[in-house]
Order: C-alpha cells, then sequence, then structure tokens
C-alpha cells in the first residue's frame, strides 16, 4: 500500500463507454493513475491508456467555458440535490459577473443524474466526450461517484464532489469538497463520547456510504468505551422504518447515529415519532439531514442533532454574504446548508485552481492545485494537493424550533483530511 501522499481509488467497472476526444497542446506530463484500493471497497476502472488522448484535456476556446453541472432533480435524493444545484448556478453567476474564469464566461451544462448511479456514469460520460465540459459538479451518494469515478479517471476529466462520505478513496480526477471521515464521523463521536454516551444504535441507508460509515463508527466506538446495541438499514428507496424503529424503541440506546439518505429519513422519522421516540427520549445525531432537509420530514426535530461542516447560523463576513446572495437569488425562505456550500465552495476553488495554472488542462490544474485557497461561508478551505481533499472544521448542531441548527460543539480548529485514517491507530480496514 502506498504512503498518505499517494493518491488512491476505487470504483466499480463501468463498461462500454466510449471515451474519445482531442488532447490539449504542451502537456506532455502523464497524468497519474488510480492504484489499488483497500480491500473493503469496491474496485475497478481505470485510467486511459499512455498515449491516448482524453476528453478531460480538452482545451477550452473562444469566450466561454462549459462546466458540466450533474445533480439529481428526480428520484429520492431530489429532496437534497436540488439545493446543490442551485448554489452551483449562484456561484457560476457571481463568477461571471465578476469577469469570468481567465477571461471566459461560464457555460453551465446541466444534466440529471435521476438518483441513479447507471444515469450518473453514462451523463458524465456525456458531459465530458460529447459536450466538451473542462470539468463537472455534482453527485451525492457514494454509489453516483464510485459509478463516476472509472468514467472521469478514463477520460482524464475532472469531478468536483460536495458531499461528506465513507472516505478509503482519493483519486486524481476528483476533488472532494465535502467532508471524508475524519472530518465528521469522527468528530461526530468525540462528541457523543463527551456527552457521556455509552450505548449507540445505527440505523443507516442500505448502500456503501452507510456501510463503511458504520464500520468505522463500531471500531471507533469499540476505543471509545461505547458499546454498539443495534444496527440496521433499509434500501435508500425505501420509507418503510416501522420494524427497525421498533428495535430501537426496545434496545433504548443513549443515542441513535443516522446515516439514512434522501427522504428515506422522511419515513425514519415518521416511525420514530410514531413510535413515541425524540429527542427528549432517544436523541439522533444526523450526518444527511440539514437546513434543506429538516422541515421536509413532517415532524418537529428540536432538540436532534447532526454532524457537519458548515451551518447557515455560522458567524462570519462570508457566510452573511452568501446567505445573502442565495436568498436574494431564491427567496428569503430558502435555506443554506453543508452540501450546497461545500459545491459553491467547489466552484470558486476551480476557479482559483484554473488561474494559478493559467491553463483549463487537467494536468496543469492538478499541477497547480496544492495550497489553493478560498475564504468560503464555512472559513478559509485549502486544497490537499496530494489527496485532493480539504481541511474543514467538524462542527454539531441542534436543531432548534426554526429548524435552524445551533452550534454546540466544535473541533479545535480545521482537520487535516486523512480520507484513509492512517493517523488513527485503532483503524483496521481488514476488520468487520
Amino acid at each position: 500500500m502506498r504512503n498518505r501522499s499517494a493518491l488512491r481509488t476505487a470504483a466499480p467497472l463501468i463498461a462500454g463507454l466510449a471515451l474519445v476526444a482531442s488532447a490539449c497542446g504542451g502537456d506532455d506530463e502523464a497524468t497519474p493513475s488510480a492504484s489499488d484500493a483497500p480491500a473493503d471497497t469496491e474496485a475497478g476502472g481505470s485510467a486511459a491508456p499512455a498515449g491516448t488522448a482524453a476528453a478531460g484535456d480538452i482545451c477550452v476556446e473562444g469566450d466561454t467555458v462549459k462546466l458540466g453541472f450533474l445533480n439529481s432533480t428526480s428520484g429520492p435524493m431530489a429532496i437534497s440535490e436540488q439545493t446543490v444545484r442551485d448554489s452551483l448556478l449562484l456561484a457560476a453567476e457571481e463568477i461571471n459577473a465578476a469577469g469570468g474564469i481567465l477571461g471566459k464566461q461560464i457555460e453551465p451544462v446541466e444534466e440529471d443524474g435521476q438518483s441513479e448511479p447507471t444515469v450518473f456514469a453514462e451523463k458524465i460520460n456525456k458531459l465530458l466526450t460529447e459536450d466538451g465540459v473542462a470539468a463537472v459538479f455534482g453527485g451525492w451518494t457514494s454509489a453516483s461517484r464510485k459509478a463516476m469515478l472509472p468514467v472521469v479517471e478514463g477520460a482524464n476529466g475532472l469531478l468536483f464532489y460536495p458531499v461528506q462520505y465513507e472516505g478509503l478513496e482519493a483519486s486524481p480526477n476528483i476533488y472532494y469538497t465535502g467532508a471524508t471521515t475524519n472530518q465528521q464521523i469522527i468528530p461526530a463521536m468525540d462528541f457523543l463520547a463527551s456527552e457521556g454516551v455509552e450505548t449507540l444504535f445505527l440505523a443507516g441507508s442500505d448502500y456503501v456510504f452507510p456501510r463503511t460509515a458504520n464500520k468505522i463508527i463500531k471500531q471507533y466506538a469499540a476505543e471509545l468505551g461505547i458499546e454498539i446495541v443495534g444496527e440496521e438499514y433499509v434500501p435508500l428507496d425505501s420509507d418503510d422504518w416501522t420494524t427497525q424503529v421498533a428495535k430501537i424503541a426496545e434496545a433504548q440506546p443513549d443515542f441513535v447515529f443516522n446515516t439514512i439518505n434522501g427522504s428515506s429519513n422522511v419515513g425514519f422519522i415518521k416511525a420514530y415519532d410514531e413510535a413515541g421516540l425524540g429527542a427528549d427520549n432517544s436523541p439522533i445525531i444526523s450526518v444527511s439531514i440539514a437546513e434543506e432537509e429538516a422541515p421536509a420530514m413532517g415532524v418537529d426535530l428540536t432538540g436532534q442533532y447532526a454532524a457537519w461542516n458548515y451551518f447557515q447560523s455560522v458567524d462570519s463576513p462570508e457566510n452573511a454574504t452568501f446567505i445573502a446572495a442565495f436568498q436574494a437569488k431564491y427567496g428569503a425562505d430558502r435555506p443554506t446548508s453543508d452540501p450546497m456550500e461545500a459545491a459553491y465552495t467547489s466552484l470558486y476553488l476551480y476557479k482559483n485552481m484554473v488561474e494559478k495554472a493559467e491553463s483549463f488542462c487537467v494536468d496543469a490544474v492538478n499541477a497547480s492545485s496544492d495550497g489553493v485557497s478560498f475564504a468560503a461561508p464555512e472559513g478559509l478551505v485549502t486544497i490537499n494537493g496530494d489527496n485532493h481533499h480539504i481541511a474543514k472544521t467538524g462542527l454539531i448542531g441542534q436543531i432548534n424550533a426554526d429548524n435552524q441548527f445551533d452550534i454546540v460543539w466544535s473541533s479545535e480548529g480545521p482537520i487535516e483530511p486523512d480520507p484513509f485514517l492512517e493517523g488513527y491507530s485503532w483503524w483496521d480496514p481488514n476488520q468487520n
């Protein structure tokens, strides 16, 4: 296994996608290929063979630059991904008003991932090879990201992924502007330990992010002396949590760690409420319920918790400006949230990377990425050029009566990304 500075990746094999385009002139440095992933992740996919022209190396000509915005505006993930799309469009509008990127206006090319990983793979292939976009922004579930990964690597393109995820991945063709595990899951566990939690129940959607996150949670819980008293999963497109919530009620844990994603959260919270469970007798800490989703649950969530790296309640001039701009464009009743802030930030980071490289060509952008920063609404963020993640401050918020989050815990400062948990002695990727 390579050391921490090496880029490594895990992804399913997506076959039958033709990746053809013309290459940038003057970029002779070969794009690094992905290496083997840890055994617990899904493997597959490869970069284009040496000497093969790649879609991501298209040089931008004319007065515009095409960028792909690939978000689910239909299906069970639309409840979350629509807001990411909105924030990307806001960032593009702001950047264009300020002169664009290297003097070129952003021309968004939008596609709907339809909440289906195979559709994400097909759409990113289209964006890179047919539309000739310089970079793609989007995706939410880890299944969608893993489906896109071999395509973007094979095309030597760029994907900016804005959502917290399970870690154990790094790719030369992906920038991860959401949290990796040591920036969200581990801080959440530190918070629970500080609250004296002794028993924990794990509830998640049945796909790679919750199962991998819970594997990490179980190992860290053992280190912290916290007992896991139950673990239940329901398919991502299912909203029937009645049986699983009954098991939570029987176990009576101190806390429930919620790794459910998308609209399935609505079914979970409804079943929770119908079982007589709430913040007063069975508190939940979530990693996928934010300001946008909280009011959509249909139940009063006052007192429940979430772990993120940004909340609308962050007190900073940059955040105040961001909130004002977003609500001016989309309505005063529209909240801001972590994934949309990470997406907004990703477009500005890309702009700064391109302008530092003085090129839209992928190899040049990657070579210039290390240390590129942006004064984001969440705080100053800086790219780690070795693993393509960014340093982020861990935050715990408690939901108030206005469906906003009062920040009740914070890490001491930005946490450096450690996607493979190499700095944590208790972590064993081969242990179930």
